[in-house]
């Protein structure tokens, strides 16, 4: 089995989705650079299953002629992206370091009804070469992963880990032998896949895009784009729980938080607000952090600045700490089941977000590893059976709402693995997420991000092409 580095499940992007907008970009630039040899005189990129049903809506169309204009998602002027899909359109050409391609959007892409039959998120790019043509298929299998048909092409490397985990027992096997608690086991790990002086830095930085999101979510209004006419709501819900406190950077912000007070309906109307500022971020390309997915990104920020400004703070070590305890559980359940809401539905997404935050949360509340593992077995076993059914197939309706939903859940499952003996529990983490995979794989294809079931078929929308 793949072993993960917690920075494959922690991935910093562009929005609103980690399979539909950051897979399908990562393979159009790998796609893009494969040509730089090759004499070409045009491209043509064909979309498959459920990126051809919601693409429109997801923005794959935008994220595949970003990825062919080679940009980065983590590095993209997101203020740009206007401009630079405009001026393509205008010259109809794609210019790289060593030649100019002819390229049309509206000609080039094209949207396919079949499924390919390895996943339902497919991509073929043709390359039509003077002597030729030269062909590619990809995959985005969830979580900003993406095989090529043929080689796995998520940038893993087979490694020999001292602690290899693939299941819950793995990790508390491993805690047992060494008497090590789980953020050490996991650093452990991930010390085969990056230096020692880079892991640190860089789990901060995944916590400071998180935060700056969250605070850019929080001062913007307006409506979102796409054609439903969403509000911006955390704007408003930040300016009326402050009454009136003024800041101007997000450390300020944080410390007029705190002033706030400890009350349940203040905490409460926070979180939501957090996680609503994070996926109303994402539903307009902004800057997230994929945890382990984009349309779920807001699920984990919420539940890491819940105890940031409310909780035991104990400073970086805590933020280090959820990271790797948290990114562990998402590796579990990418390895044992799935994160495509495409194979899987809404559980791979919001439920795998809510685990993953349940046991970061219960970790820096002083957990044991038996309860960390509870709490993340407890959130995702009221997530289990949810459907992906976004409305036009945009990340907004339900999916802005759900990661407060999944936030409150991590929360309360937390305190409940807290007051648990894990001992005289009935029902494990492995047990959960072999049962979330035999959901995912009974439930009926119209409920897996396709938008032709539940809400997205009761409130039928046009979207209009990019």
């Amino acid at each position: 089995m793949e072993q993960l580095s917690v920075f494959d499940i922690y991935k910093i992007g562009v929005g609103p989705s980690s399979s539909h907008t950051l897979g399908p970009w990562k393979a159009a630039r790998a796609f893009i650079n494969s040509l730089v040899e090759k004499e070409v005189t045009g491209i043509e990129v064909e979309l498959f299953g459920s990126l051809s049903k919601t693409g429109i809506g997801h923005g794959t169309d935008i994220a595949v002629i970003l990825g062919l204009m080679n940009f980065d998602p983590e590095t993209i002027d997101t203020e740009q992206i206007n401009f630079y899909l405009q001026q393509l359109k205008e010259q109809k050409t794609l210019s790289t370091s060593t030649q100019n391609i002819s390229f049309s959007p509206n000609q080039n892409i094209l949207f396919k009804s079949e499924t390919l039959p390895f996943h339902p998120n497919a991509l073929t790019f043709t390359a039509h070469l003077k002597n030729g043509a030269f062909q590619e298929t990809y995959y985005s299998i969830g979580g900003g992963f993406i095989v090529k048909e043929g080689k796995e092409d998520t940038g893993i490397v087979d490694r020999q880990l001292p602690y290899p985990v693939n299941k819950g027992a793995d990790l508390i096997q491993h805690i047992e032998a060494t008497k090590l608690p789980i953020p050490k086991i996991v650093y452990q790990n991930e010390l085969r896949f990056h230096p020692e002086l880079e892991i640190r830095p860089r789990l901060l930085k995944i916590f400071r895009t998180m935060l700056e999101c969250v605070y850019r979510g929080c001062n913007k209004t307006g409506i979102l784009p796409g054609g439903l006419n969403v509000n911006r709501r955390a704007a408003k819900i930040n300016q009326k729980l402050l009454g009136g406190a003024t800041y101007d950077t997000p450390e300020a912000w944080i410390t007029a938080i705190q002033k706030t007070g400890k009350d349940f309906n203040n905490i409460n109307k926070w979180v939501c607000c957090f996680a609503l500022a994070v996926n109303e971020e994402n539903a307009s390309f902004g800057r997230v952090v994929t945890s382990p997915t984009n349309g779920a990104a807001g699920v984990i920020p919420a539940v890491l600045l819940y105890h940031y400004c409310f909780g035991e703070y104990r400073g970086e070590k805590d933020l280090i700490e959820f990271l790797l305890v948290s990114g562990e559980i998402g590796c579990i359940f990418k390895k044992g089941a799935t994160i495509s809401a495409a194979m899987g539905g809404c559980q791979a997404e919001i439920g795998v977000s809510s685990a993953m935050a349940a046991a970061g949360l219960a970790q820096v509340q002083g957990a044991t590893p038996d309860q960390v593992m509870m709490a993340a077995e407890i959130a995702m076993e009221h997530h289990l059976g949810l459907t992906c059914d976004p409305i036009g197939g945009l990340v907004q309706i339900p999916c802005i709402e759900r990661n407060t939903m999944g936030a409150m859940k991590a929360i309360t499952a937390a305190n409940l693995a807290m007051d648990s003996d894990p001992s005289t529990a009935v029902v494990n983490l492995d047990v959960i997420v072999k049962t979330m995979w035999e959901t995912a794989q009974d439930m009926n294809a119209k409920y897996k991000e396709t938008a032709e079931g539940g809400l997205a078929k009761n409130i039928a929308i046009f979207v209009p092409n990019c």
